[in-house]
């Protein structure tokens, strides 16, 4: 137990002497009293002219901490107990191994937490392992053919593989630090993990999930890769098997975490008559500024100074019942070739842990519901695919991507030339339109959005900014029902996850779903027999 101290302001650059000795003050101990302490978070302010960092200090104190929170009645001073959740244990027995199918970060952490309680569990995964995976999107971002089983989207580490390894979540879950332990545990960088937005990059991100795969191993768990789920196994309303790559796994309850990606078994679920229903989501664009201008806007006077993070940004506008807002933000990153369909084009971003490239990267998206899409359950997927299909024939094929400059967009004319920035996307691009892509009122909306954001970000709409076609993969355009025990109630023993059931957005929030899904299967039985 340890206690922590929030809001503690110092002038950068600190020292984090100075910051354990601002929170001992607050808790009014002497230095004798400190057994151990620093800085957990960390962000800036420079509303006020002066950059400050804004800290959260951890102290360890050789006094009694819940008495002295007690004494101090601050608010700014609590409690920190380690993540220790209790752990549920059903009565029915086992017959067969619990199935976790997909291993994104939902299904990855689900089949951690099994394992690490006796349950062994069976993971398939219907791309690669990260060695092959790493192979495959190489070829692809280099020019050569597009593998739909094995992708961006699909293969070891789920989309989150290939990201920015953003931890950030508005969910209040103490599951959330499990899965912060987790992480370090298997190699997260503790620098990462004290930044008020932790990220960890893809290259870091790749390793950590193979460590864990090893873990999971090492438990009895076992990880079978390029196995694609053909259909379920139902019968009298329950989970009886599943049909993975031709051969019918047998299971009393499975872990369905596939991911937003996977149209193929929506599809088959809905056939099959599970329960779902379509839900909103965004596309939209990704966009590119120079990082250093952002750095400019964020920091003024203080951009690129020694210790300052690359500045990252969060923008959002509203009207009415729809919204336009970031998503996804990569500092220092590049646009990646995010398709997973044949004759499909789609763009998502991703940096490195030291997010050094020379272009800052962002979704700049709109919200998409029924009245846009369609009243059919996949409706929303279909549109996603109708705007991948125009973008990819825009470019000319061959997975080139459409761009256009801020300026040239802001006006509806088609860009000439490239300015100050140059687009990362690997593959090449194609000058193009974005209203011959993207519905007008998706346009519109943008176009009435940036110059807001401009004022908030000076230079935001700066004319040699550029626009990369299309975002469409910012979340499931379906939800999968569940229940109050997690199961789907067409099938008992299913129990829907992540982000591709709609329950989760971004790599925290889909653990903690996974790691809760887990539970929900521990609740029901009991661990397996050796």
């Amino acid at each position: 137990m340890s206690i922590l101290v929030s809001n503690i302001g110092l002038p950068f650059p600190f020292g984090e002497e100075e910051a354990v000795a601002s929170a001992r003050k607050v808790c009014g101990v002497s230095a004798a009293d400190v057994l151990g302490g620093g800085v957990r978070k960390q962000s800036f302010d420079l509303r006020h002219g002066a950059l400050r960092a804004i800290c959260t200090v951890e102290l360890e104190l050789a006094c009694d901490e819940s008495a002295l929170v007690a004494r101090a009645n601050n608010p700014a001073v609590r409690l920190r107990v380690p993540a220790r959740l209790p752990i549920p244990t059903g009565r029915e027995t086992l017959g067969h191994r619990p199935v976790v199918i997909g291993f994104g970060p939902a299904g990855m952490f689900a089949a951690l937490l099994l394992a690490k309680n006796g349950y062994r569990p069976l993971v398939f995964e219907r791309g690669g392992s990260m060695e092959r995976r790493d192979e495959a999107v190489e070829r692809f971002f280099s020019g050569g053919a597009l593998d739909e089983s094995c992708n961006i989207q699909f293969g070891e580490g789920g989309a989150g593989a290939y990201s920015d390894g953003k931890l950030t979540t508005r969910i209040g879950d103490p599951r959330c630090e499990l899965v912060t332990e987790l992480l370090l545990a298997h190699g997260a960088p503790k620098d990462a993990m004290r930044a008020a937005k932790p990220h960890v990059g893809t290259d870091l991100l790749k390793s950590i999930v193979v460590s864990i795969r090893r873990e999971i191993c090492a438990l009895g768990g076992e990880v079978r890769f390029d196995t694609p789920m053909e259909r379920l196994i139902l019968r009298d309303g329950a989970l009886r098997g599943i049909r993975l790559a031709g051969e019918d796994i047998p299971c009393e309850t499975a872990v369905l975490a596939i991911g937003h990606s996977a149209r193929d078994s929506f599809q088959t679920l809905l056939d099959q008559g599970i329960s779902m229903e379509s839900k909103p989501f965004s596309v939209g664009v990704r966009v590119e500024h120079l990082q250093e201008h952002i750095d400019a806007a964020l920091y003024g006077k203080y951009a690129g100074m020694a210790g300052l993070p690359p500045g990252e940004y969060t923008l959002s506008h509203r009207e009415g019942q729809k919204g336009c807002y970031s998503f996804c933000m990569c500092p220092g990153g590049q646009v990646v070739a995010a398709a997973s369909e044949a004759g499909g084009m789609a763009v998502n971003g991703m940096s490195y842990h030291a997010r050094a490239g020379q272009n800052a990267n962002a979704a700049l998206c709109v919200s998409v519901d029924a009245g846009d899409f369609g009243s059919d359950v996949l409706d929303g997927m279909r549109f996603q695919r109708r705007l991948e299909q125009t973008a990819f024939a825009a470019a000319g094929g061959g997975y080139l991507a459409p761009v256009q400059r801020m300026g040239d967009f802001l006006k509806d004319k088609k860009t000439l030339r490239l300015g100050a920035v140059t687009p990362t996307y690997p593959r090449g691009w194609m000058f193009c339109r974005m209203d011959e892509i993207l519905p007008q009122g998706i346009c519109a909306m943008l176009r009435r959005s940036v110059p807001i954001f401009a004022k908030k970000i000076r230079g935001y709409d700066a004319p040699d900014a550029v626009l990369t076609g299309v975002e469409t993969r910012t979340s499931s355009p379906v939800r999968l029902l569940r229940g109050d025990d997690l199961c789907s109630p067409a099938a008992r023993g299913l129990v829907p996850c992540g982000e591709g059931a709609g329950y989760a957005g971004g790599i925290m929030s889909a653990a903690v779903d996974g790691i809760r899904a887990a539970e929900a299967v521990m609740a029901r039985f009991r661990p397996m027999e050796e």
